[in-house]
């Protein structure tokens, strides 16, 4: 009997049940922090071939496999995390915009948690609530080991990204240790609390008690965001765009020149001038388009003072943005604050 549970348990682990398409971000996740396609598929038994298939599936096998080998390339412990926070529901795959349509918080919470268990099944979750409060408890279903804090990490992330249209405030406890202080913690997803060392992995957060608003910027910012990811070209230029538009939304401010960039990509800023020129784009429009939607996103959303927007997005002070963000749109950001209080 116990031959015959072993040997199930192993069948499992080769049945194909995840989309290859989170291994395809997550490679150009690593990619974009300095490491290797290669460094990071050997011995995994993924292929280049089934990266780029839509229909192809990974198993759990592999993806523990990729897992391990990724963990020690990572560097930052917050990295996991980090990854999460990329995966918007979007990022999901097109379930995820049926989900993004829902309008009441508290069903949209309760569709996350269905449609994660559905569509990454590598963790269970356990939801409950009490009053305006949802908790999500994670739970190990393949005996992952030593890999349970990486993929727990990414869950979180991705729960914390997708779950912030609705809730203003998180605390993530993690049932393993941290060497990082929680201030660290906090620099990758602020107004957040992090814990280490509990009883069980579970976030814990809030409804923010306004709807979700189906037709107006918020949305507008997340799908515009999630385009930008999906995009998946074949030729250098577009390649290019797409790795320069992740570089800006990762760090819209001052830091964010086109030799920094150029830098980070290992070009020259001419040659990163040019592959942009072929895709029928600048730097200039390229942040220009995404400030406006952070920009956009902070006015409508949240109650950060406009000085603090304008240093988040690299103005010098508030009256440079003003004046940006009005040949952007043609209002003032007091004008989109002041209709977006009026709706609420």
């Amino acid at each position: 009997m116990e031959r015959t549970v072993e040997t199930s348990s192993r069948m499992a682990l080769e049945v194909p049940i995840i989309s290859a398409r989170y291994a395809r971000q997550f490679i150009r996740f690593m990619e974009r922090k300095g490491v290797r396609r290669h460094a990071i598929l050997g011995d995994t038994g993924i292929s280049g071939d089934m990266l780029d298939d839509p229909d192809a599936c990974l198993s759990m096998s592999q993806v523990r496999e990729l897992l391990g080998k990724a963990e020690w390339l990572m560097g930052d412990e917050r990295a996991a995390f980090q990854f999460g926070q990329q995966l918007d529901l979007p990022a999901h795959g097109l379930l995820g915009f049926a989900v993004l349509g829902q309008e009441n918080p508290r069903r949209l919470i309760s569709m996350i948690v269905q449609y994660l268990r559905v569509g990454l099944p590598l963790m269970d979750m356990d939801l409950s609530s009490t009053g305006s409060t949802f908790r999500i408890r994670l739970i190990d279903t393949w005996g992952l080991e030593h890999l349970l804090p990486c993929l727990t990490k990414i869950y979180m992330g991705s729960i914390h990204r997708i779950s912030s249209q609705v809730c203003n405030h998180f605390c993530f406890e993690f049932d393993f240790d941290s060497s990082l202080s929680p201030d660290q913690w906090s620099a990758i997803a602020p107004y957040c609390e992090f814990r280490f060392n509990a009883p069980a992995s579970q976030v814990t957060m809030p409804l923010s008690g306004r709807p979700i608003r189906k037709d107006e910027t918020g949305l507008e910012f997340i799908l515009a965001n999630a385009r930008s990811r999906e995009r998946e070209p074949s030729e250098q230029a577009d390649e290019t765009v797409m790795q320069v538009r992740e570089m800006i939304m990762s760090q819209p401010g001052r830091p964010c020149t086109m030799d920094n960039l150029a830098r980070r990509l290992d070009m020259s800023p001419r040659t990163l001038r040019q592959h942009l020129s072929t895709a029928g784009t600048s730097f200039r429009e390229l942040r220009n388009e995404i400030r406006q939607n952070f920009a956009t996103l902070y006015l409508t959303d949240t109650a950060i003072p406009l000085e603090s927007i304008a240093e988040k997005l690299g103005f010098s002070d508030q009256a440079g943005f003003t004046k940006a963000y009005r040949s952007w749109t043609g209002h003032t950001p007091g004008d989109i604050r002041r209709q977006a209080r009026d709706r609420k």
